[in-house]
């Protein structure tokens, strides 16, 4: 069976709007929305969340997200890219779970309208 994990990038640091990522919205953290979608996914088999935010990882475990690590400072930094922090994750995974996905799908939690 091919295995496809979803990455969330959620990184705790927002200069533009704080907190953005765990905002309420439509009576729910913005991250939640997107963790549904993902979970909801019958083509998706894991559903991951990046974070390097202790409140984020506690909300997301809530809603149901795998969170297999405190993603590292030098890859939540206002320059760092989310393809840094998608590449970590991935392997993290081959080296701790010796797990390779055959393919990842990255959700970004500011987006939460989506099929």
């Amino acid at each position: 069976m091919k295995e496809i994990i979803s990455i969330i990038p959620a990184r705790g640091g927002s200069k533009g709007i704080p907190k953005k990522n765990i905002i309420n919205f439509l009576g729910k953290p913005l991250i939640y929305w997107t963790i549904k979608s993902s979970l909801e996914c019958k083509f998706i088999n894991r559903t991951i969340v990046s974070s390097d935010n202790d409140e984020i990882i506690k909300i997301s475990k809530k809603c149901g997200a795998e969170v297999i690590f405190k993603r590292p400072k030098k890859l939540s930094l206002d320059n760092s890219k989310s393809l840094d922090a998608i590449k970590h994750c991935v392997e993290f995974l081959k080296k701790k779970e010796k797990y390779s996905p055959y393919a990842v799908v990255t959700l970004q939690p500011t987006s939460p309208f989506r099929n």
